[in-house]
This record gives structure tokens, sequence and C-alpha cells, in this order.
């Protein structure tokens, strides 16, 4: 205790916020794409970006699928990032990560048909998402 309960209070959410962000960081850890498929989601990211746009409109799939990837539209907008940049190797791929496992969660939802039916990018393209996502 340090004496008031306000400062007792900003300590206490502060070391609540570092945690919080702590785990955050340890889960991206746990679940970023292996190997050569960090860099292959990275150069996917703008075809990604608009398969998830057309997948949020899409009025077919589930509704939680669509909040989902709403909140991953807002998640990626955010001016400010959950790893920052100066962070080796995930400092620059937190996006990517963070679509990546956004993306599981969706296909494994969704359907691979409904995936195939709004990816706007190539035939190779598309085969480096389903090794990412998991997809067969």
């Amino acid at each position: 205790m340090i004496g008031s309960w306000g400062w007792d209070l900003l300590l206490g959410l502060a070391a609540a916020l570092v945690l919080t962000w702590a785990a955050l960081v340890a889960v991206l850890v746990v679940v970023r794409p292996r190997g050569d498929l960090l860099r292959e989601a990275l150069r996917l990211l703008p075809d990604v970006l608009r398969l998830v746009r057309r997948l949020a409109a899409d009025p077919d799939l589930p509704r939680g699928v669509r909040i989902r990837l709403a909140l991953l539209l807002a998640y990626l907008a955010f001016p400010l990032d959950l790893v920052p940049d100066f962070i080796p190797v995930l400092g620059y791929a937190d996006d990517a990560v963070v679509v990546t496992a956004t993306l599981r969660s969706v296909v494994r939802r969704a359907g691979l048909p409904a995936v195939r039916r709004h990816w706007p990018g190539t035939e190779d393209g598309f085969a480096v998402l389903c090794r990412l996502t998991g997809m067969t």
C-alpha cells in the first residue's frame, strides 16, 4: 500500500495492462506461422485484406464469423500495434500473425468454398493461404 487508494488503483491497473499485453504477445509467439510461411503471409497481406473485407460483407456467413472479421479489420485500422516495431521478428509481423490466427478460425467455421469464392488473388496465393490456415 502506498497510502492513497487512488495510487493503489492506478498501479493495479497499470500492472493488469502490462500482464495482459505480455499474455497477448505470448499468444502471438505461439500461433505465428513457422519457417517461410511468415514471409509468405506478409507477401499475401494485400490479397488477404481484400479477402477479409469481402468475407465480412457476405451475409451468407454466420454472424460470429462476420464479427471476428470486423474486429480484425478494426485492429488493422488502429494505428498502434500490439507489438511495437522495434521488437525483432514479431515487431513487423504482428499484423500477419493476427490475420493468420483469425483466418484459421474463420476458415474452420465458414468453410473452404466460402473462402475460395471470395479469394481475389492468384491460385499460387490461394495455395499459400491454404497452408497458412491449415485448409486442405
